[in-house]
């Protein structure tokens, strides 16, 4: 996340071989945060002025209007793979939230990836006073943004996940059931809590599944239009 801006600048670059371009060498690619993430604030005005690859975050504050302002600036030239969109909506919200803006930016033939990021609008306090994040809810957000953008004829691109192959106990939920009681076991994180080794690859298993199915889905109208 480009969050220092004092930082990032330190490490930003002017391209020898292409002068008047400049790369911030922290991360090949930078996101811009969801609190951050004001048209006229320091960080869009930083991360417009560089060549990296750039990520926004995109929480359920976000109107259609602002989101596409943000990509004028981002990537004025529509450049393919310039911008990602990485929502993160909560599981409830995602439904309702995520197709006006898939649709905005389907209509105005922007070209982005679509991410998912169900960590962040998922989290809450459990009963034994622990930050976490239920798994059911962080699966069901995943899927509803595979269901999103199946239904509105876009890619699904991306998954963005806070984890760690510690056996740690910082998500409730999960093959193994953690529950509010079990997070103090191994209650690691300094910040935000993650996926266990478990829980991850539980989900990737899941993924797996979601992106056959997508595939199945768009090789089916292409077999039934050389069938005709």
């Amino acid at each position: 996340e480009a969050l220092l801006l004092g930082y990032e600048q330190a490490m930003t670059r002017e391209d020898s071989t292409r002068p008047g371009t400049w790369y911030c060498t922290s991360a090949h690619m930078l996101w811009i945060g969801d609190r951050t993430r004001q048209p006229d604030h320091a960080h869009v005005e930083f991360c417009r002025g560089i060549q990296n690859p750039l990520g926004l975050k995109c929480g359920p504050s976000l109107k259609v209007d602002e989101l596409l302002r943000l990509n004028d600036i981002l990537n004025p030239a529509n450049e393919p793979g310039r911008l990602t969109l990485i929502t993160r909506l909560g599981a409830d919200k995602v439904g309702d939230l995520l197709p006006p803006l898939v649709r905005a930016i389907k209509r105005e033939g922007r070209n982005v990836v679509w991410a998912c990021d169900p960590m962040h609008g998922n989290t809450i306090t459990a009963t034994t006073g622990y930050k976490t994040r239920p798994f059911d809810l962080i699966v069901k957000e995943v899927k509803t943004f595979f269901a999103v953008h199946a239904a509105e004829g876009t890619h699904a691109g991306g998954v963005h996940l806070e984890m760690t192959g510690q056996n740690v106990t910082e998500c409730t939920g999960g093959a193994h059931a953690i529950t509010d009681e079990g997070l103090n076991d191994r209650y690691h994180t300094l910040c935000d809590p993650r996926l266990n080794a478990e829980q991850a690859i539980e989900l990737a298993f899941l993924m797996a599944e979601l992106l056959k199915a997508e595939r199945a889905n768009r090789v089916r109208p292409l077999s039934a239009a050389a069938a005709r």
